[in-house]
């Protein structure tokens, strides 16, 4: 049975337009993302990962091609609808703020109550939900300038769940993070995907996880842009030339990277 495509791109071309004219970063984008699917979004530095993040997600115009959420031109939407779904987690540091956890979680429904603040039970509900999946309500009263790196991409992960939209994507979550936050991160998404149906999208660099742990990958080069699940993309040897550098090879036995 074929998933539903929540979102996709048909021959995207994306960069930037300066006075020059147009800068292209990458050309002859085609992905899909699927409901009740994580995918991981990897590839060298500098090649154009936020590029295409911020494109797709309408914060920065394709060069040529297209973008469709649902089967609609995301040029089309209004700010308003397209908060209602999709949802961004950046690696934006916070400004300072006396917020509480539950507040900062709060304003995941802002797209729901015409930004005026005014919380239904509605609301309530879907905040609350998203504090217990992501198992953060020890933290809910807590400033969130009070609490650790690990413990704020977690209330990230649930203000995207809280604004309740079918896509969620994030800018590499778990950089500065330790191994064992890194390792509850990508658990904590793979799980929200699963089980919840939503299609989770983040840029990592972070390989050998991602290997691991996605449903499928999208694999970004200078010569090509790649989709599938991970046991096929190292079938295929896509990893083999992901770094062009004789001391770091791919192992297809062990599926990660080596260092000789």
């Amino acid at each position: 049975m074929e998933l539903k495509a929540i979102l996709k791109t048909e021959n995207l071309n994306i960069g930037y337009t300066s006075k020059k004219g147009k800068i292209h970063i990458a050309s002859n984008i085609n992905i899909k993302l699927e409901a009740g699917k994580l995918i991981t979004l990897i590839g060298g530095n500098g090649i154009g990962k936020s590029t295409l993040l911020k494109t797709i997600t309408s914060i920065i115009p394709a060069l040529e091609g297209e973008v469709y959420l649902s089967d609609k031109k995301i040029a089309e939407y209004s700010p308003e609808a397209l908060a209602q779904n999709l949802s961004i987690v950046t690696t934006e540091k916070l400004p300072a703020s006396n917020l509480t956890v539950s507040e900062l979680i709060a304003l995941g429904r802002h797209p729901y109550t015409n930004w005026m603040g005014n919380l239904t039970e509605n609301d309530l509900n879907h905040i609350e939900n998203a504090i217990s999946v992501t198992n953060i309500s020890h933290l809910q009263y807590k400033k969130y300038s009070e609490i650790s790196d690990g413990q704020l991409q977690k209330v990230m992960i649930a203000r995207a769940l809280a604004q309740d939209t079918p896509l969620i994507i994030l800018d590499e979550p778990t950089t500065h993070l330790d191994l064992f936050h890194k390792v509850a991160v990508f658990k904590l998404l793979k799980k929200l995907a699963n089980e919840n149906n939503k299609c989770i999208l983040f840029s990592t660099h972070d390989i050998d996880l991602a290997i691991q742990l996605s449903d499928e990958m999208i694999v970004m080069t200078e010569d090509f842009c790649v989709q599938d699940q991970p046991c096929n993309l190292i079938e295929k040897g896509v990893f083999d030339t992901l770094f062009k550098d004789e001391h770091i090879v791919f192992d297809k036995t062990y599926g990660k990277f080596i260092v000789r």
